[in-house]
């Protein structure tokens, strides 16, 4: 059996703290979430920090509210959590639909936003979610807080915006009355890594589609989103002409690798369909369907 190797470990009493403690041990400290991405790494020995900061007791990095225009997730609230509240759901069909389909109950259990998030995979269910809603996360260094947007906030595949010394604290998504969303994925089991995935908000008015977002995840597309897609629904009825049109839009925004979850043209095909799915869904239960 593989084992990390060794290392330090120190549980962090307030945001404040962990960040000096962060400042203290440099680029060789890491911050223990939920850990179900960077204990496998640790195990595998591609991580090996010489410092964990433990922030699972930081009460003030949890809870998910309602606060003016936005609803705001702590970066320590649990895939469960997100899965089970009332209060994403009436505003987000998106966040249960793609919950659900993320690893298993006892990952779920465990695993937090802020983790996910900050994990960067190329694979990550959130952040086709994130990019797709036009969230924004909160970082917080010695110096105070910045807000960056989701769409700038992934650099590359396991890399993002936040810098050493430095926690994400908070997820922001935009309230859109009238918003319908889902997100359709294709995976090679249960629980598993997408194949592709694709999460999308539509606001229909009059007729006309006024607002959207397309998320993609697993293929490659830029910042996780499909601008162009979006751009074109923008003014336009929800006919299946049009949503097929943004569909294709949306895989041609992706640039997938063949490798053992499929061929690149298999994956550029899922990346239109379920665009395409996603986006009747989202269309319908903006009109009261």
């Amino acid at each position: 059996m593989q084992t990390p190797a060794p290392t330090d470990y120190v549980r962090a009493t307030s945001v404040s703290h962990a960040i000096s403690l962060l400042e203290e041990h440099g680029e060789e400290s890491r911050i223990l979430a939920g850990g179900h991405s960077l204990l496998p790494m640790m195990k595998l020995r591609i991580a090996r920090p010489e410092m964990l900061i433990d922030i699972n007791e930081l009460d003030e990095l949890r809870g998910i509210r309602v606060d003016g225009d936005e609803l705001v997730l702590g970066a320590m609230v649990t895939h469960r959590e997100v899965l089970e509240s009332p209060v994403l759901f009436e505003h987000y069909a998106i966040f249960r639909e793609c919950e659900k389909v993320i690893a298993d109950p006892l990952v779920r259990n465990r695993g937090t936003v802020g983790g996910s998030m900050c994990q960067a995979d190329p694979s990550e269910d959130l952040s086709a979610v994130g990019s797709a809603l036009r969230g924004s996360v909160v970082i917080q260094g010695a110096s105070g807080t910045r807000t960056v947007p989701l769409r700038e906030f992934h650099e590359g595949p396991y890399e993002t915006q936040v810098e050493p010394a430095e926690i994400m604290t908070e997820v922001r998504f935009p309230i859109r009355p009238g918003a319908g969303s889902a997100y359709e994925k294709v995976e090679r089991r249960v629980g598993d890594w997408p194949v592709c995935s694709a999460g999308v908000y539509v606001v229909v008015s009059d007729g006309l589609v006024t607002d959207c977002g397309i998320g993609l995840t697993a293929v490659s597309a830029e910042h996780f989103c499909a601008p162009a897609a979006e751009a074109f629904l923008i003014g336009k009825a929800p006919t299946e002409d049009n949503l097929r049109s943004a569909a294709q839009l949306a895989a041609d925004a992706a640039d997938p690798s063949s490798d053992q979850r499929g061929p690149a043209d298999y994956k550029k095909h899922l990346a239109n369909e379920l665009t395409y799915r996603a986006l009747v869904r989202a269309a319908a239960a903006s009109q009261g369907a």
